[in-house]
């Protein structure tokens, strides 16, 4: 069965307004570091992204980075990242990010989150992965995504075999054993999208 040795992390590049969605990634950092997970995120050094990112570091954990080269400068890519890739583009960055990861968590974030996001739940939707995917609905921020989810299933735009099993955290400390409990349920050989398959999408 599968484990989780690397998380991706989804977040916004700025701090928003709640002090809370800050204090979550840095305690979300802290839970990956000493749960021995790798975190693979966006690269930058601001927002949510540098605070799960720090927070992961400052508590002896690994971090790979990964960001495309006219993002680096816009936002700060941080140096203290164990590896940093740059990629040429976003799709590049995405894909990258996909093939490194056994889960995917996002915390609060923009369209750039929200597009991450909503990517990984179609692949997963048309069976191109069985990775969990897990909202960290700090104060209740997913709380509009879930209701319009359950508006596409009423009005039947999700149907009956095209499920989105999304995982939902309304607290930091529920997110590890949420995707180690997800992940345990799935066979070795739905884990992963094959490579070729992942640069056509």
């Amino acid at each position: 069965m599968s484990t989780i040795k690397t998380v991706c992390v989804y977040c916004g590049s700025g701090p928003g307004t709640n002090p809370n969605f800050i204090e979550a990634a840095k305690a979300l950092g802290r839970a990956l570091a000493e749960s021995k997970i790798r975190l693979v995120y966006g690269g930058g050094s601001l927002g949510l992204m540098g605070a799960v990112a720090t927070s992961v570091l400052d508590h002896g954990g690994t971090v790979t980075g990964i960001i495309p080269d006219f993002l680096r400068m816009r936002e700060n890519a941080l140096t203290r990242v164990q590896e940093m890739v740059v990629t040429p583009d976003m799709h590049e960055r995405k894909r990258l990010m996909f093939e490194r990861s056994d889960a995917f968590v996002a915390l609060p974030g923009g369209l750039g989150t929200l597009e991450e996001l909503v990517e990984q739940l179609t692949w997963q939707q048309l069976g191109r992965h069985a990775k969990p995917v897990l909202l960290a609905n700090i104060d209740n921020f997913w709380e509009p995504l879930f209701s319009l989810v359950a508006h596409m299933r009423q009005t039947q735009f999700i149907r009956a075999g095209l499920s989105v099993d999304i995982l939902k955290a309304d607290k930091v400390e529920e997110i590890v054993p949420r995707l180690r409990a997800a992940a345990a349920q799935i066979p070795d050989d739905q884990r992963d999208l094959a490579p070729d398959v992942a640069r056509r999408l």
